[in-house]
Order: structure tokens, then C-alpha cells, then sequence
């Protein structure tokens, strides 16, 4: 009785802390979590113009930043030049096939270099078939839909927040996402330099309250305003901050009032997953590409709506006349068969000569696009004109990707695939689907599969096979000093092969072959790297 007291009263004192962060002291306080909002919000306000004026001109068809769209609204009125959205589309759905590719395993579990051999083998097969479980459930769920609407915030405004919440049971896959909108999410920096401090205003309607939260008691008049109106939607306010090694969560009722207290709980993982393309000293929100060419991309369109002018003027025409009182501009149409009247002896209309040069502005435009184009890496990200490529232009290609997203894979990697992975291991070792796994890199380790994960690892192997290919021409003498079998598993490993294909070494042979032609496996594993000689009809397309 006495440790299930301790443990009563130490669980007390872990919410009454977790309410004082959020809920002021005595932990029922909305308006303690109401006012650090808006103070935050006030924080970001100088960031909300440039987020404006970056998706106005580069992703239109986003809903409004900060104010509420109409369904079915035109958007791109302000647009004239294309450029700069279709590298966007280019650019986040390279992310989202490059880091997290859709249907195709881009993480993977492995056994630790501290554990002995033979454990790493046993563990192999059972890690293998965690790592299947979880992305069974990723591929079930909405993940891709919602996580390429997130590569496009971090492509235009720098800051994309992704919402990962368990689904209830019964639903096929055990992960529901949902892409935050940037003008909805509050961000700060916590004590370890990451956005895991997170509120979220919406609108949400009375019954999706109800819903949310069926033991929170709305006030009488919220009931009876919804009942006279059903499309009447409140404010909510979602908070989420680190303490004591977990996260506390808290959801208020904006409202004139104080608000009131919706729900409130802990979590050992944030559910939201804010990640940034690139940070500058001392700001807690990213900086995008977008912003790099926003005065290209501004210019361009500008440029575009004045050629698109003056090619109107080309068409149409400036005429001029003689104000002879025979000549009545107003009853003058150009068109086909028309008879213009004009006196005896004058010019009758005269065309006028437009000042613009359309081979000028198509100069200037053409450097513009360019420009945008290198800046949102169109130029490099883009499909090849050639419809074949050799597997050196295929691995040149793939070291200029890694090389020109190396550092934002980095950032991507520590803000969004690690903690997204921790949280669904979360998620399915509390359902009991998988068994508690230590991920700690020594016991555990979490590797990346994804095509720009795996670029350093094939780097690596082309290193290898250059060495094996090297010595099959000293003789049988160099060849000899090559354990094949270790060069095997090595190479397995680089390339992800499953390990059921691969003998564990207590069934071994006990009698090693020796490796008699080693440039010749070099040149079978090299081929592995060679693009197939002609697609398949029909577009079919095999993930690497």
C-alpha cells in the first residue's frame, strides 16, 4: 500500500506541475495559458506579412495565412508568371520521394555494434518485422497526403507543423496526421533549441467539440447559439509544452470571457512535429527558399504583366485621328468590312507605334526564371530531358541531390523523421503491437532508407567495389587477403538487403570459399546502380 501511496502522490504531483505550466498556478487558470498565447502571437506577428506575400506569390492556392478563404475562391488573380509555383510543386514533391517516400520503406530498425554477433543476428529478423508493422500503419494512413501539404509550408514559408495523433480503434491504420497551417501554429523555441513549444488556434464547430471533448461542459449560452445557428464555430486554443521529460497538453475556449478548460493531459512524445527549412541566429521560425528568390519572383511577375500589356497594345493597337468634327471615335469598331468616314484631305486614322520591345523583356524574363528556377532547385530536382541515362549520370544526379540538401536533410532529419518515428513507436508499443524498444543508438539503432539516406551509403560501396575490382589485377595473391564473407555482409548492409537472405553465422560453412574473381563481383553488384534500358509502358515505375 505504501509504494502504490508514493506512487498516488508523486503521479498528483506530476499534473499539479503540468497544470502550473499551462494553467497558472492552481492549475485552473485559462487565461494564464490565453495570455501566453497572444503573446507569443504578438512575437510573430512581424513574420506574418512576409508569410503573406510569399504565398501569394508563390503558392496561391494555399488557404489565407491569416484570414478565412471562401471555398471555390479564385486565388491566383495577383499571379501572372508560373514560374515560381511549379518549382514549389517540383521541390516538395522531391522531398516527399526522397526523405519519405509513399509505399516504400524509408526507415529501418538494426541491432546495435554493441551487441554481440550472434545477438545482432537474432534480432535482425524481429526488427525487421517491427519496422514492417510500422510502416504498414504509415502506408495505411493519410501520412503521405498530409506530409507533402507540410514540404510545401517548408518550401514557402520556412515552418511546417505536422499534427500526429493516434486514430481511434477500429480505424485502419493506428496514425492520423493532419498538416497545420502556418497561420494557425504559435511556435517557440524550448530549453533545447527546438519548436516544441506549439499553440494552435482553429475554429471548430460545437460538435466536433462535443466530439473532442465529451466531458468538458459548454457554457448554456455556447449550446443555445449553436442550436439557433449549426455553423457556428468557436475559437480553441491547443497548447503543447515540454515539462519534466514529457509534454503537457491543455485546450481552452477563447472566448470574451476567461475561457474555459477543455481537457488537459500529458504526452511522452509531442504530437506536433514543427520542423523548419532553415533557421538564422536568433529566430525561432525558418527561412524558405521562397524568401531567397521573393524580389526574383516578384519582378518576374511583374515583368510578365507588362509584356502581357503591351502584346494587348500589339494586338489591339493605338490609333490617332484628326479632330476634323467628320471623324466620331466613339462609333468606331475594328472590325472586318467596317467603313470609316474621313474628311477631304486628312490622314484618317493613323496607327501609333508602341514603345515596348518584346525581345527585351523576354531577355530580362528569361534570367529571371532562371534565377528562380536555381534558387527553388528546379534546374537540379527536375526530370532529365534525356529519356535514358547511363548509371554515371544517375549517381551524378544523386550526389548533387545529397550535396545541395545535405545540410536541410540534417535539420529535417533531428526535427521531423526522428521524432516522428519516436512517436509511432509510442503509439503501437501502448497498443501492444510491437514489444518496448530502446532506441538508443548502442542497443537499438534507427537507420534512414529513404533514396537521399541511402546516397552516402551506395557512395561508400562504390568505394568498396572499386577496392575488390582493383584487386582481382594484382592476382590470386592480393585476392586472397579479402574475407569474402565479411566483404558480403558488408555489403548487404550498405545496400538494406533483408536479413533473411542473408546466412547468420552460426550456420556458416565451416570451410570459406575463397573469393577467386573479385573484380567480377564488383562488376555484377556495380550493375545494381544502372537504370533499367527502357521504362515499362504504361509508366510503371519500380522504388529503389
Amino acid at each position: 500500500m505504501d509504494g502504490e501511496e508514493t506512487k498516488s502522490r508523486k503521479a498528483g504531483e506530476e499534473r499539479a506541475a503540468l497544470g502550473e505550466s499551462l494553467l497558472g498556478p492552481g492549475g485552473d487558470d485559462p487565461s494564464a495559458l490565453l495570455r501566453r498565447y497572444r503573446k507569443a502571437k504578438e512575437r510573430r506577428a512581424a513574420w506574418e506579412s512576409h508569410w503573406q506575400e510569399c504565398y501569394d506569390y508563390a503558392l496561391p492556392l494555399r488557404d489565407g495565412m491569416f484570414h478565412g478563404g471562401v471555398p471555390g475562391e479564385r486565388k491566383a488573380d495577383r499571379l501572372f508568371d508560373g514560374t515560381a509555383p511549379d518549382c514549389v510543386d517540383q521541390l516538395a514533391a522531391s522531398l516527399l520521394s526522397e526523405l519519405t517516400p509513399p509505399w516504400a520503406q524509408w526507415f529501418g530498425l538494426a541491432a546495435g555494434d554493441q551487441l554481440p554477433a550472434e545477438e545482432r543476428d537474432e534480432l535482425a529478423p524481429m526488427l525487421e518485422r517491427i519496422a514492417a508493422v510500422m510502416q504498414s500503419h504509415f502506408d495505411r494512413s493519410n501520412f503521405a497526403i498530409e506530409m507533402h501539404q507540410c514540404y510545401l509550408d517548408a518550401v514557402t514559408g520556412g515552418t511546417a507543423s505536422l499534427l500526429f495523433e493516434e486514430a481511434p480503434p477500429g480505424e485502419p491504420s493506428a496514425f492520423r496526421f493532419t498538416s497545420v497551417p502556418l497561420g494557425q501554429a504559435v511556435l517557440e523555441e524550448g530549453p533545447s533549441g527546438r519548436l516544441d513549444v506549439t499553440f494552435r488556434r482553429s475554429e471548430v464547430s460545437v460538435a466536433a467539440l462535443k466530439s473532442r471533448f465529451p466531458r468538458a461542459g459548454l457554457p448554456e449560452d455556447v449550446l443555445k447559439a449553436a442550436a439557433d445557428d449549426p455553423e457556428l464555430r468557436l475559437g480553441l486554443v491547443e497548447a503543447v509544452v515540454p515539462v519534466r521529460g514529457g509534454y503537457s497538453y491543455a485546450a481552452v475556449l477563447d472566448d470574451e470571457s476567461s475561457g474555459l478548460v477543455l481537457g488537459q493531459g500529458q504526452f511522452s512524445n509531442s504530437p506536433f512535429l514543427n520542423f523548419r527549412w532553415l533557421k538564422a541566429p536568433g529566430e525561432a521560425y525558418g527561412r524558405s527558399p521562397v524568401m531567397k528568390a521573393l524580389p526574383d519572383i516578384k519582378t518576374a511577375n511583374k515583368v510578365v504583366e507588362l509584356v502581357l500589356k503591351n502584346a494587348t497594345i500589339a494586338v489591339t493597337g493605338i490609333w490617332q485621328a484628326d479632330d476634323d468634327g467628320v471623324l466620331n471615335p466613339a462609333n468606331i469598331k475594328l472590325v472586318p468590312g467596317t467603313i470609316i468616314p474621313k474628311a477631304v484631305g486628312s490622314a484618317g486614322l493613323q496607327p501609333l507605334t508602341a514603345p515596348g520591345r518584346f525581345d527585351t523583356s523576354q531577355l530580362v524574363l528569361d534570367d529571371l526564371r532562371g534565377r528562380i528556377r536555381h534558387a527553388l532547385l528546379g534546374d537540379k530536382l527536375s526530370q532529365p530531358a534525356a529519356p535514358t541515362l547511363t548509371a554515371t549520370e544517375v549517381l551524378q544526379r544523386s550526389d548533387d541531390m545529397a550535396r545541395l540538401l545535405g545540410a536541410t536533410y540534417g535539420r529535417l532529419q533531428s526535427e521531423l523523421l526522428t521524432p516522428l518515428v519516436m512517436r509511432a513507436i509510442h503509439i503501437l508499443r501502448r497498443r501492444g503491437e510491437i514489444p518496448a524498444l530502446a532506441l538508443d543508438g548502442r542497443t537499438i539503432d534507427l537507420q534512414y532508407r529513404s533514396p537521399l539516406a541511402q546516397n552516402q551509403g551506395r557512395r561508400d560501396a562504390r568505394n568498396v567495389l572499386s577496392w575488390l575490382g582493383a584487386l582481382s589485377s594484382l592476382g590470386p595473391a592480393a585476392s586472397g587477403t579479402v574475407d569474402g564473407e565479411a566483404a558480403a555482409r558488408w555489403l548487404a548492409r550498405a545496400f538494406n538487403v533483408p536479413s533473411e537472405l542473408v546466412r547468420p553465422d552460426s550456420v556458416a560453412p565451416a570451410v570459406e570459399a575463397p573469393l577467386a574473381d573479385a573484380g567480377k563481383l564488383a562488376r555484377v553488384i556495380r550493375d545494381l546502380d544502372a537504370p533499367p534500358a527502357a521504362q515499362p509502358k504504361g509508366g510503371a515505375h519500380v522504388p529503389a
